[in-house]
């Protein structure tokens, strides 16, 4: 069962003021936040609509049901938003004016115990956003052969001896349940090089990212977002890792190139501003967690030829 908090305690909206800006509301338009989580993002997007706006939000994560306001302009979709573009038509909001994705782990993921997320805390290793179903973590480490763990500490976690840590795993393992964040912390301590916090925060990453097909899951975002943005729409999207960041660069990136040989402009996002907006010095005191936050902003442009 989800836990019993409030929303203002469930997660610190990052970059709160420049999402807002970034998206240019209109007071009459539909927008979509698409991890909802602690509804900071969502409730500020409400307060900026007028009475015909609507706002659609997602998220596949029980915990944050609860934070659903009483709104009628709002509608909580329980899914994954790899899933935008079939609940937007279903809903009937094609085509919004603006999309928000806010793509870090919730503060409320990383301070629950049984969750798994954080190094810090003892708990068994489930790391799973939506947990009605799927793999964990410790399923992951206990079945992957050793080619696998490797390929997934360096791919997503750029954990800098990713193969000789998948080799110790899988060696381990049969003796050793790796079944909790202190059993895994204990093992991959060994391989530590630097700082040993920011290795086992790598070595974590790598394994939410497999546990929840993050990646697969924004590459299926991206593309059904700028699908659903009409004319002139936003797409709003923070990062807090650099494989995101560039994924969503070069997404916008190759959305924007020209089109055919006659140079008719086709359908594609442009990036609002020359580099990501990061949080002023003042959030990152407020907010700890918000220092490696990005934010990218791009407008849909260009019309079918």
């Amino acid at each position: 069962m989800p836990a019993h908090f409030t929303h203002r305690d469930y997660h610190v909206p990052v970059l709160l003021e420049e999402v807002i800006t970034g998206l240019d509301i209109r007071k009459s338009g539909t927008y979509v936040d698409a991890t909802f989580g602690g509804g900071g993002h969502a409730r500020a997007i409400l307060q900026a609509l007028g009475p015909e706006g609507r706002l659609i939000a997602f998220d596949q994560d029980e915990d944050a049901w609860q934070n659903a306001p009483d709104d009628p302009r709002f509608t909580l979709v329980k899914e994954n938003f790899r899933h935008l573009g079939r609940f937007l038509k279903l809903h009937r909001a094609v085509p919004v004016q603006g999309i928000l994705a806010d793509l870090g782990v919730s503060s409320h993921q990383f301070d629950t115990p049984d969750r798994g997320f954080s190094t810090r805390q003892e708990a068994l290793l489930d790391m799973r956003m939506d947990r009605r179903g799927g793999r964990t973590a410790a399923d992951i480490l206990r079945h992957s052969d050793e080619k696998t763990l490797g390929r997934i500490f360096a791919e997503y976690g750029e954990v800098p001896n990713a193969r000789a840590l998948a080799r110790l795993i899988t060696e381990a393992r049969n003796s050793f349940p790796l079944k909790t964040v202190a059993e895994l912390r204990a093992l991959a301590g060994k391989l530590s090089r630097g700082n040993p916090a920011r290795y086992l925060a790598q070595v974590f990453q790598a394994l939410r990212i497999a546990v929840n097909d993050e990646l697969g899951a924004l590459q299926e975002f991206l593309q059904q977002a700028e699908a659903a943005l009409a004319q002139d729409g936003r797409l709003a999207v923070i990062t807090f890792h650099s494989l995101e960041d560039r994924m969503v660069k070069d997404f916008i990136r190759k959305t924007g190139q020209p089109g055919a040989a006659e140079q008719k402009p086709l359908p594609g996002l442009e990036p609002v501003g020359k580099k990501p907006v990061v949080p002023t010095t003042a959030e990152i005191k407020r907010n700890p967690r918000a220092r490696s936050a990005k934010l990218r902003v791009a407008r849909k442009t260009g019309s079918l030829p």
